[in-house]
């Protein structure tokens, strides 16, 4: 399987940066300094630990949920719901492709990391990378619009529902 490297406890003042970005985002708080708050490697992934749980990951400098946090957290912003048509392929680690896409947060800009979910049950399935706004997600209907970079099943979900 494999080992979360450089395991070490976050700096106070970076605690501080990540939860202000997160708070910026999506409007309240999600990491509570109380917390056992840790970060490591994961292949490509840097991963913050709250608590023995990773939640969090730093993505080009920016923090965004794992899909453990998502479930954990359930934040209700920067969403994407594809067709049960899409489950399969999103899930297999396939690009979301606008076709799929049945709705999308307004809020979303290019380039910024959104959750990806199934639209009966709403259930996360992937965290990616849109490629274009949530506006124009929701009225193209061709081409890619998220680029997947954590989904179920991949390694680091296995990885951590061993931990």
């Amino acid at each position: 399987m494999g080992k979360l490297k450089n395991r070490h406890r976050l700096k106070q003042k970076d605690t501080k940066m990540y939860t202000n970005k997160l708070k910026n985002k999506f409007g309240k708080d999600f990491i509570d300094f109380n917390s056992s708050i840790e970060i490591g490697n994961f292949n490509e992934f840097e991963l913050i630990v709250i608590n023995n749980e990773i939640d969090f990951m730093l993505i080009e400098g920016n923090i965004f949920f794992t899909l453990n946090g998502i479930n954990k957290y359930k934040p209700n912003q920067y969403f994407i719901e594809v067709d049960m048509g899409a489950v399969g392929f999103v899930t297999n680690g396939a690009d979301i492709m606008a076709p799929g896409i049945v709705k999308a947060d307004l809020k979303i800009e290019k380039n910024d990391y959104v959750w990806i979910r199934d639209e009966k049950h709403k259930k996360p399935l992937a965290i990616g990378k849109a490629l274009m706004s949530g506006e124009e997600i929701i009225n193209t209907k061709k081409g890619k619009a998220v680029k997947n970079i954590h989904f179920v099943g991949d390694p680091l979900w296995n990885f951590y529902q061993q931990v």
